[in-house]
């Protein structure tokens, strides 16, 4: 085994080597293709968004910087009343600007532009602060035309050539950036075309081998998941992993149909052993009670309420054989029930009544026989008997959810809470007490599932409601 074991881990792997391979040589090429052109991509766009902030950068230069500034040099050059001094707050901030565009600007054309606003923004500064420095008119009227204006409309025009420049660069970036895309675009096309080929021609040599036995066997694995339980010829593959595994399926089918036979008849004998015994605890207890009533009937000299109530157990009897049925429809359970109720009150008129208020409409829908006396013979002696005064057996049903839910209520002395946890835990567990409705509970989950059977609610001497879940299902489908 152990040989076999480690013969079968090398093929695993040279299988799994192969498969990587594969991947490794679509995957290699496609990663440099993709790191390559993440990194051509950054640096397009650093690029791109450096042009852009400086573009952005430009346009906040004012664009009526010559008409200010010449304005405001003239007033105070005339000493106007209008003058506000020296417009040398204008000139700061066109020289901050192209100061910065200094630092961020690469193209020498663009550069050359720049550094000429600065160099003309310093001279204009100069310029203002000699006109400052003259006191004759004249010579400042000349210093204002030959010089300001000049320089104001030098600094303006060299700052729209600076945009003009950084525009067409922007847009030859834009132009080389596209081109770049597109030959890339192709190279990976074709590369992707390449790798695509090689890739499916290596597919389809290892599908031969591999994947091809694999779809067999899933088919197969499929068939026996819809219940095809018959055993079949073994995958013939030239893998020896999947060989193995094509005849350790079958193998395992023929060992799994004949657990499962064997499984099934031991569930219907186990079911029928469970039933036969629950209905048998079942019996003697209710025939226990009712033949003690009778004889108390007797005793005290009510001949006609013995036989009238021997009558009741006779047609209630008669009712339980049921021609040895042990599901039964609800109609028939509501006779039962009733001459149940019918024999009790009898004995105790002046103790209890009862209501049967179960809609015909779930007449037809079955459950297991014997399922609603217990719990009125519970309702009659724990808790309508225990109280001092006349109390009510109230059985209702109703249709919910899908469901059928029968429940028996009576007004009783009820019980306390660590009494009604002590009985939902009698409903599973082996104790002696709470044995009535543990056998109910258990016969209907044995014969519909764990989700249906009984639940428990009681107040203290507010009484108790127990309450019945089975599915709506009809004779014809519990039969089937």
């Amino acid at each position: 085994m152990k040989t076999i074991f480690f013969y079968k881990e090398g093929k695993k792997i040279k299988m799994q080597r192969r498969l990587w391979e594969m991947i490794m040589i679509v995957a290699i090429p496609l990663i440099l293709v993709i790191i390559i052109l993440a990194v051509l991509g950054l640096a397009y766009a650093l690029r791109y968004n450096a042009i852009l902030n400086n573009v952005t950068t430009a346009s906040n230069f004012n664009q009526d910087f010559k008409d200010n500034v010449d304005l405001k040099m003239y007033y105070y050059v005339i000493d106007s009343q209008y003058s506000e001094g020296l417009p040398i707050e204008e000139v700061y901030s066109a020289k901050a600007i192209a100061q910065k565009l200094i630092d961020t600007t690469t193209k020498k054309d663009s550069l050359r532009a720049i550094s000429s606003v600065l160099n003309l923004c310093h001279n204009l500064e100069e310029k203002m602060q000699q006109i400052a420095e003259t006191e004759e008119y004249d010579s400042r009227v000349d210093q204002l035309e030959k010089n300001i204006y000049i320089l104001t409309d030098l600094i303006q025009r060299f700052m729209y050539t600076y945009l003009y420049y950084e525009a067409v660069h922007l847009n030859d970036l834009q132009s080389t950036m596209i081109k770049n895309v597109i030959a890339l675009m192709t190279l990976v096309g074709v590369l992707v075309l390449i790798l695509l080929f090689l890739l499916l021609n290596n597919s389809k040599k290892l599908t031969k081998k591999i994947v091809d036995p694999i779809d067999r066997i899933c088919e197969r694995l499929e068939a026996i998941g819809k219940g095809s339980l018959l055993v079949c010829e073994p995958v013939k593959a030239d893998v020896e992993e999947i060989q193995i595994l094509s005849d350790g399926i079958e193998s395992m089918v023929e060992r799994l149909k004949w657990q499962i036979d064997k499984n099934a008849e031991q569930e219907k004998q186990r079911r029928r052993t469970e039933f036969a015994l629950l209905q048998a605890q079942i019996n003697p207890h209710f025939l226990y009670n009712t033949l003690d009533t009778i004889i108390w009937l007797i005793e005290s000299g009510g001949i006609n309420g013995a036989v009238k109530m021997v009558a009741s157990l006779s047609n209630y009897f008669r009712f339980s054989l049921s021609s040895g049925k042990d599901v039964i429809t609800i109609a028939e359970e509501k006779k039962h029930v009733r001459s149940y109720l019918e024999i009790q009150h009898m004995r105790y008129v002046d103790m209890m009544d009862y209501e049967i208020e179960i809609p015909d409409a779930l007449d037809n829908y079955v459950l297991p026989k014997l399922t609603l006396q217990p719990l009125v013979e519970n309702a009659l002696y724990h808790g309508i008997k225990n109280r001092r005064c006349k109390g009510l057996i109230r059985l209702t049903g109703r249709a919910e959810n899908g469901h059928v839910v029968l429940e028996v209520v009576d007004d009783g002395v009820g019980m306390s809470e660590e009494r009604l946890c002590e009985l939902r835990s009698s409903l599973t567990d082996k104790k002696r007490e709470g044995f009535g409705l543990r056998a109910v509970h258990q016969r209907i989950q044995i014969l519909f599932g764990s989700e249906y059977g009984l639940s428990l609610e009681s107040v203290p001497d507010g009484g108790t409601r127990v309450i019945v879940e089975i599915p709506m299902q009809l004779s014809q489908q519990t039969n089937g």
